[in-house]
């Protein structure tokens, strides 16, 4: 693939936005090759996390303006129907934990990519930038859902309001994101794929499937929902491996089945 590059190692599959001329913002074939990075990495079941992060100086400025306003180009309808929504869609339906490094500015789209994902990191110095208001547009990428709920809802109108930056170290202290990821360092990001990449991957995509239900179900619902996975997870080899490995007082060996 030309804009997305990919590598497996050790149960992760690493994902990288690869324009760096342009601040990895996307294009409708860019959007292909990402949804197929991401399909490829959820039908693969030695992967059992997926790490997302950027080339360059910037994780994503969002979408490339020059496609979207460009003489007979595709219409901001199509570009959504076939990036965006599709992107959004599958790192929050993949059953596997999916961290995302954000090691420049995350603009846009390219910062509501950022937020859909399980746990974000980022480097100290970047900043977010809900940008879609500074051209006259509304936030897009699922950013009107995700970002209400990890902030609130007077936080999440402001930003996207103002289209103001927001430090990294700003957005840990709201909840937008996970942490801080240092340069230099064995990065904090990667080592939680690496972690979760031998955790009980089977019991871990039903937990996200059931964070994602509880935005719309209600406690009885939630609970009824428990029950019905729990049972699921109960049946799996990862389970057994764990409750056994308890008994025999020795760190479990899972397989992500």
């Amino acid at each position: 693939m030309e804009h997305i590059l990919t590598e497996k190692k050790d149960g992760v599959a690493y994902i990288t936005l690869n324009r760096p001329d342009k601040l990895n913002s996307f294009t409708i074939p860019m959007g292909k090759e990402m949804r197929s990075a991401l399909e490829d990495a959820r039908d693969d079941e030695t992967v059992r996390a997926i790490h997302i992060t950027g080339a360059g100086r910037a994780f994503c400025a969002g979408q490339d303006l020059e496609e979207a306003t460009a003489e007979g180009g595709p219409g901001i309808g199509t570009i959504v129907d076939e990036t965006y929504n599709p992107i959004i869609t599958l790192i929050t339906e993949i059953e596997k934990p999916v961290i995302c490094l954000v090691n420049g500015v995350a603009a846009g789209a390219g910062a509501n990519i950022a937020l859909a994902c399980d746990i974000t990191y980022a480097r100290p110095e970047v900043s977010f930038i809900q940008s879609f208001s500074n051209i006259g547009l509304i936030p897009d990428s699922g950013g009107t859902f995700t970002v209400p709920r990890l902030v609130g809802k007077q936080r999440a109108a402001a930003l996207m309001f103002s289209g103001a930056k927001l430090s990294a170290k700003e957005a840990v202290e709201m909840g937008m994101i996970f942490g801080l990821s240092e340069e230099g360092e064995t990065e904090a990001s990667i080592l939680m794929a690496q972690t979760l990449s031998k955790r009980p991957t089977k019991a871990i995509g039903l937990t996200k499937r059931l964070l994602k239900l509880s935005a719309s179900q209600s406690l009885t619902e939630q609970l009824n929902s428990e029950k019905k996975l729990q049972i699921e997870a109960a049946d799996s080899r990862d389970h057994k491996e764990g409750v056994k490995a308890f008994l025999e007082k020795r760190k479990p060996t899972y397989t992500g089945k």
